[in-house]
């Protein structure tokens, strides 16, 4: 089957972090021996098997609005020039999905449904946590219900805890189902040697904006403002965010330099985002290599988190330092890592996992279609 797959976010090359996981969504789907991809998406890496369905000025539209930081970041802080841009994307995309020959559409991200074509064929739409916000803007509901009337679609949350509110909205005109993203196996077959280190190390993984950081200064300060434990920070600058004298930040690291370098030797993930999360690839990951996870009391970090099952939820100061401090005892520490990567490996998997699950849709969709 022939496969159209849409996104606005993509890595340029090895090192850069922005929607890596739409690159090894790619890579996964591409390794199929039952599909034909083709991608619509910013320039970047492409297996020898996809084709790129882009013009040559999409490809140099779609580069400068990632320079800008994309539609989301220009929203937030230049808004009427981020309205103009999201509505140049859809046309964009708009004339793609009607030039091309696929079977159907992989659509990430829900404002990007918009520009679907008025025709019958079926539509895959995965939807992140900001995903959520766009719903509750006026009139949103009702222009994605005319998109998907009259073609079988399937909304796909890469989180349950998103389930609830999709199935209202959208319920009656689509199939509702949750589709967790897969994890490289690379994170399952890490070994941690953190028992080693003089201080504990504890990593944040995060761009650096006021909501992503949410209290992780203050409420950490106690823990690692006297060296008695270690604060690394990763992630790149995208608000001026003064950071404490304590904090070691590296700026933004690729994956490799995570998984060769800083996971195997660090106590933990601490992530206290206050921003409107889906599910973070980091925490897949971290848990995935066993390494435990302190993070605030959001819907998705609860999702992912469950009951206590590789990590801790905290909402205060005390509830945080009382988290690190317990898992400065390695025994605690490996056993509750091991409980979140056996969750990780029953529940998740890996990227080809993560396409067969998106290959059964698919092949539902073009039956209902039928």
């Amino acid at each position: 089957m022939r496969v159209l797959l849409a996104a606005t976010s993509y890595p340029s090359g090895d090192t850069d972090w922005k929607g890596l996981f739409i690159l090894r969504m790619v890579e996964a789907l591409a390794r199929r021996g039952d599909l034909e991809l083709s991608t619509w998406s910013p320039p970047g890496p492409l297996p020898g098997n996809v084709a790129r369905a882009t013009t040559t000025g999409d490809d140099a539209w779609l580069q400068r609005l990632m320079e800008r930081g994309g539609i989301a970041h220009l929203l937030r802080r230049r808004r009427l020039r981020g309205v103009v841009a999201g509505v140049s994307l859809l046309r964009r995309q708009h004339r793609a999905f009607a030039r091309n020959a696929a079977d159907m559409f992989h659509v990430n991200w829900l404002q990007n449904a918009l520009a679907l074509p008025r025709d019958r064929r079926p539509a895959l739409v995965t939807v992140l946590g900001t995903d959520m916000q766009l719903l509750r803007l006026p009139g949103m509901r009702a222009m994605l219900r005319r998109k998907f009337g009259g073609r079988a679609v399937a909304v796909c949350p890469n989180a349950d805890w998103m389930l609830p509110e999709l199935q209202a909205a959208f319920g009656d005109v689509a199939v509702v189902r949750c589709v967790p993203f897969g994890i490289d196996s690379r994170w399952y077959a890490l070994e941690r040697r953190f028992e080693a280190n003089a201080a504990p190390k504890w990593l944040c993984v995060s761009r650096l904006t006021r909501g992503k950081l949410g209290p992780l200064f203050e409420w950490t300060e106690p823990a690692f403002a006297h060296g008695k434990a270690e604060l690394h920070l990763f992630g790149p600058m995208q608000e001026q965010v003064e950071l404490p004298a304590w904090v070691h930040w590296h700026g933004p690291a690729s994956p490799d330099d995570l998984c060769a370098t800083w996971f195997p030797q660090a106590h933990g993930l601490v992530t206290l985002s206050r921003h409107a999360e889906g599910r973070p690839q980091v925490m897949l990951e971290a848990l995935a290599a066993g390494l435990p996870i302190v993070a605030s009391r959001l819907p998705a970090h609860a999702d992912l988190l469950g009951e206590g099952d590789g990590g801790m939820l905290c909402d205060s100061a005390s509830a945080t330092l009382a988290a690190i401090d317990g898992l400065s005892d390695p025994v605690a520490n490996r056993a509750l890592g091991l409980a979140g990567r056996a969750r990780m490996q029953a529940g998740i998997g890996t990227w080809d996992d993560c396409a067969g699950r998106y290959a059964a849709l698919y092949r539902q969709l073009l039956a209902d279609r039928g």
